[in-house]
């Protein structure tokens, strides 16, 4: 038997995997969490109403499948609370990202500019903060951040405040425990993208007497475009959902939509409204998640 063919199956099956892993992971769940969102709410195990039994026979399911409808969107449509949630959470994530634009592409910039033997201790370096739980970081921040925290004893002591600063339980907080959670994942694609561009082609614009900051504009930035691109949609799309970070660092009343998600689930026991406001996030997503795999099968064809 020859090689090509003791290779040939596990070729296909290695093709095939995405594919199962999209079905199994994806449009399964989503199937069910799109069934739930167009339900009732009801009191009973599950808390939402008709329930697709199988063995009851095809009237019953008939039965079930017209008693489905699109209330819970309605509802999400009509109602400031979930119109204030989905607006504040898009705010948040793109002022969040163009922060993390502007610390990040310094850092990835410096990095890519080291020497070769220096550039792995810096990828190390930025590496290193997912070594350790992300909830110990975020708990860890809320240590800093108190009335009685680091940040404030260092500000009194330098003399720069003269009564302890309020950070917990606000945006900037909020806006703290962002930048320094998503900041390698901006750091990484840009310093993948500035680390392979030309040192030569920076040194011709500036042979040509163009000006250190016209470099930057018209050479170094239009070619990394598509780490900034990666980098951008890569924060932003998690940090439109973020849940955990809003409600640790900002406190109850900075309501997005993944605090909302969570007491609709949890407290109010209402996953046909929960579900709905769900599948809504996928969709407004769905325009960023598009844009990087687009972004991501473009540079895979200009790397080859």
């Amino acid at each position: 038997m020859s090689g090509r063919r003791i290779f040939a199956r596990p070729a296909r099956f290695a093709a095939i995997a995405p594919y199962v892993w999209m079905v199994l992971l994806f449009l399964v769940p989503f199937a069910f969490v799109l069934k739930i969102s167009l339900s009732q709410t009801a009191i009973a195990q599950p808390p939402y109403e008709p329930v697709f039994d199988l063995a009851a026979g095809w009237e019953s399911l008939k039965a079930a499948f017209a008693a489905l409808s699109l209330d819970n969107f309605r509802l999400l449509g009509s109602d400031d609370i979930y119109v204030y949630a989905y607006v504040r959470s898009l705010t948040v994530a793109v002022t969040a990202t163009a922060l993390l634009l502007l610390i990040g592409y310094p850092i990835a910039y410096g990095m890519a500019r080291l020497p070769k033997r220096w550039q792995a201790v810096a990828m190390v370096l930025v590496i290193v903060p997912f070594w350790t739980s992300f909830l110990i970081r975020i708990y860890a921040w809320i240590n800093i951040l108190q009335h009685d925290g680091l940040l404030n004893q260092i500000l009194l002591a330098l003399h720069l405040v003269s009564q302890p600063v309020v950070w917990l339980s606000t945006d900037t907080a909020m806006y703290i425990g962002i930048v320094y959670s998503y900041l390698p994942f901006m750091i990484l694609p840009l310093y993948a993208t500035l680390a392979k561009m030309e040192p030569a082609l920076e040194e011709a614009a500036s042979d040509l007497g163009a000006p250190p900051w016209q470099v930057f504009w018209l050479v170094t930035f239009p070619l990394s475009l598509p780490g900034v691109g990666a980098g951008v949609l890569l924060c932003f799309i998690p940090i439109v959902g973020e849940f955990v970070i809003p409600d640790l660092l900002a406190g109850s009343n900075s309501l997005m939509i993944g605090q909302t998600l969570w007491l609709e689930f949890f407290t109010n026991k209402d996953w046909p409204v929960a579900s709905a406001a769900a599948i809504v996030l996928l969709v407004v997503l769905l325009v960023p998640l598009l844009l990087y795999e687009r972004l991501q099968k473009r540079q895979l064809e200009q790397g080859r």
